[in-house]
């Protein structure tokens, strides 16, 4: 009668724990979609409008791997994520920029909804995978746009999980998973290919450290060895006694090391501050992770999944746009917070660390402080190595039960508190995009736009633009000296002499006199924002050469006249 009443309780704890749990995971659900929309901006940015030309001009002309928007001639180009770009553009024929805007707020939710699913399951707790989950979208706000790095940031969190899984299981499906992931990278997003790899390389690496560790310390070459030594003198009768010798030498030997392996055993069962494990499985994820690097062969783009970040690093870009500079830490309270948070548990308490984790970890901070962007990497991976972290730190310094913590939080009044303080939290994020158009006409030059189209022969007119809004010229259909494909202007990328993007650079930086690169391109006509350098030079000193055909608020439109000296 005692062991029913017992059974019958434990069954009902259980029922109320899924209960428990159910609740939960639907108001976590909906609070993270409910963040995730709040971050997704409303305002398209310049990246966008090229995405929409290039898919309409693969639609109509397919993968010619030549540029069609710039007024430069020749220039090749590798279609970095012609896979993103088609499917952005069907989506803006089929429902317009309301349609980018609503498929962006997708994937920002599907990104949400996949932290959090990928930290609750491989971390198993929900309460700190929720708040976890809130922490890195709003680390990583500022990079959630209508881009193709919104898909891969995607992919990359279920890399970590398919990795994660298959170690612990061996399952086909998480192989699978594994290779179809890089296949749809190199189509969706060419530049981040190499970057799959990196993922693999901590699991490598301890494995590697744990299979050289125990050659060495259970002498498995001295073992070898001395079987190979008795194989070989006891093919003849004369060598038995020297055969006798070596076979107490290898029992000997291999006494001490039962004694070593039980001492280590222990040792690793409690170990100071790093857990390394030899994975069995980790042999095949090597396979795997071979077998992957051939998948970038499957895409139309031929080798560029292999080229394509060795040449953009080759060359002056990245050492000019603003998101592939250098991190500075004094800039990014989040992030420094963050490393805080890491380094204190790690040094501070009883913590452990697996060896991978502190190889991911370490080698994906060097790389947010070596280019800033990585920062959304940082973040996405390092959320599980947290999580898990955090887990532990609560187990050794609590008596506190998580499962209790989401009971309790699951309760009216629980719920009620986290769904204001997230409402709260979400509105205060969104309510600066409430008046926000899809295009920003501070920015972009929408109304010199409608007077190039109206007044001037594109078919003749050499522009010279700025970086920034180029992209939004293109997609009005008037031919560009610059856009946002950094790449396409290089002469890495192009094959010419000529560097279009320094070139631009210099003249925007007065580092080169404006006019002597206008003579070596040939400009006819300028566009530019009213209060850049160079249109500030152009009015104080009247220059004769420029003759103002359109002006408003923020962008000013010249012709630049020939013939006439200054």
């Amino acid at each position: 009668m005692e062991k029913q009443l017992i059974k019958n309780k434990e069954e009902k704890n259980k029922k109320s724990r899924i209960k428990s749990s159910t609740k939960f995971t639907i108001m976590a659900v909906v609070l993270i979609a409910i963040f995730c929309l709040a971050l997704t901006p409303v305002t398209l940015q310049n990246d966008t409008y090229y995405t929409i030309k290039i898919g309409e001009h693969i639609v109509n002309e397919g993968i010619d791997m030549q540029d069609p928007f710039s007024w430069h001639e020749d220039l090749p180009y590798t279609y970095p994520h012609w896979l993103y770009d088609l499917l952005t553009y069907l989506i803006y024929n089929a429902f317009g920029m309301t349609g980018i805007y609503v498929t962006t707020c997708i994937l920002s939710v599907i990104l949400g909804l996949s932290i959090y699913t990928v930290n609750r399951k491989l971390c198993k707790n929900q309460l700190l995978s929720f708040l976890i989950t809130i922490g890195v979208m709003y680390l990583i706000r500022g990079y959630i746009a209508a881009r193709a790095q919104l898909v891969t940031f995607i992919l990359f969190i279920w890399t970590i999980y398919f990795i994660e899984k298959f170690l612990e299981t061996k399952k086909k499906r998480y192989a699978a998973g594994l290779i179809i992931i890089p296949i749809l990278i190199a189509n969706l997003h060419v530049a981040v290919f190499p970057f799959y790899f990196v993922l693999y390389l901590p699991y490598i690496a301890e494995y590697v450290i744990a299979v050289i560790s125990e050659s060495i310390i259970y002498r498995k070459s001295e073992v070898r060895r001395l079987k190979l030594k008795i194989k070989l003198l006891s093919k003849k009768p004369e060598n038995s006694e020297k055969v006798e010798k070596l076979k107490e030498e290898l029992k000997v030997l291999l006494e001490k090391i039962d004694k070593v392996k039980v001492k280590r055993t222990k040792e690793l069962q409690n170990p100071y501050k790093l857990r390394l494990t030899k994975k069995d499985a980790t042999k095949w994820l090597i396979l795997i992770f071979i077998i992957c690097l051939f998948t970038g062969l499957l895409t139309p783009i031929g080798n560029t999944p292999y080229t394509y970040l060795f040449k953009t690093m080759e060359g002056n870009t990245t050492q000019n746009i603003n998101e592939h500079l250098p991190m500075t830490l004094a800039n990014d309270t989040e992030v420094i917070c963050t490393l805080i948070l890491f380094l204190g548990i790690m040094i501070f308490t009883k913590v452990k660390i697996r060896l991978c984790d502190l190889f991911m970890i370490g080698g994906l901070c060097y790389l947010m402080l070596a280019t800033r962007r990585q920062v959304t990497m940082f973040a996405l991976m390092g959320s599980v190595i947290l999580n898990r972290m955090l887990m532990e730190l609560i187990k050794i310094y609590t008596k506190e039960n998580i499962e209790d913590a989401v009971k309790k939080l699951t309760k009216v009044v629980g719920i009620l508190i986290i769904s204001v303080i997230m409402l709260g939290f979400s509105y205060y994020m969104a309510k600066d995009k409430f008046d926000d158009n899809f295009i920003d006409e501070t920015t972009y030059p929408v109304q010199a736009c409608d007077y190039i189209i109206e007044n001037i022969d594109l078919g003749k007119a050499r522009f010279y633009n700025e970086y920034n809004y180029g992209s939004y010229m293109l997609f009005r259909g008037i031919p560009v000296f610059i856009d946002s494909r950094a790449d396409l202007y290089a002469p890495e990328f192009s094959g010419k002499k000529d560097d279009i993007f320094m070139d631009f650079i210099n003249t925007s930086n007065i580092g080169e006199f404006y006019e002597d690169t206008f003579e070596k391109y040939d400009i006819t006509h300028v566009i530019t924002y009213k209060n850049s350098k160079m249109n500030m030079i152009i009015t104080k000193t009247n220059d004769p050469k420029y003759k103002e055909l359109y002006s408003d608020k923020y962008f000013v439109v010249y012709e630049r006249l020939q013939n006439v000296e200054n």
